[in-house]
């Protein structure tokens, strides 16, 4: 028998994300929110993505603390680098990555996105190779290091 909600948490956090953006909770907001949340709800279910399996979510939240706490350093890292004018070199890093899976790689590629200085370039899938341009080069080890010791271990333990 199908359900007839296929997705109920992505409704819930629809609806939600919609009514902290209406900054309203009047009856037409949310008749408005829970129809375009079920809309979605159900072109979500008609892509067919692959389901993923979340092993160890406490690993999970030790790996976003972890990745707001370098957010933060990185942050810190720009502006500083912008307002003392220090001369800089930006350029690309490629790395060797052991994780395939799709759902640990997307997280991997958000973290590196969101992290200032950084963004995901390219991904060879066949090679595992990850190509980031970076703001200062001269902090490429530090990168590279927290990738592969960072947040590498804690995605493959979580999406296995």
């Amino acid at each position: 028998m199908k359900r007839r909600l296929a997705h109920p948490l992505l409704v819930g956090m629809l609806l939600l994300a919609w009514l902290v953006l209406q900054q309203s909770l009047a009856v037409g907001t949310i008749v408005v929110g829970l129809v375009i949340a079920l809309g979605l709800s159900r072109l979500w279910s008609r892509l067919d993505a692959p389901r993923v399996r979340v092993r160890h979510a406490g690993k999970l939240l030790v790996l976003g603390l972890r990745v707001v706490v370098d957010i933060i350093a990185s942050n810190w890292a720009v502006a500083r680098l912008i307002v003392t004018r220090r001369p800089h070199t930006s350029g690309f890093v490629t790395i060797e990555l052991e994780t395939d899976r799709p759902a640990a790689l997307a997280v991997l590629a958000c973290i590196v996105t969101a992290t200032p200085g950084t963004i995901w370039v390219s991904h060879d899938s066949g090679l595992r190779r990850l190509t980031i341009h970076v703001l200062d080069i001269a902090a490429r080890k530090q990168l590279v290091r927290n990738i592969k010791q960072r947040y590498e271990p804690p995605l493959r333990e979580v999406f296995q």
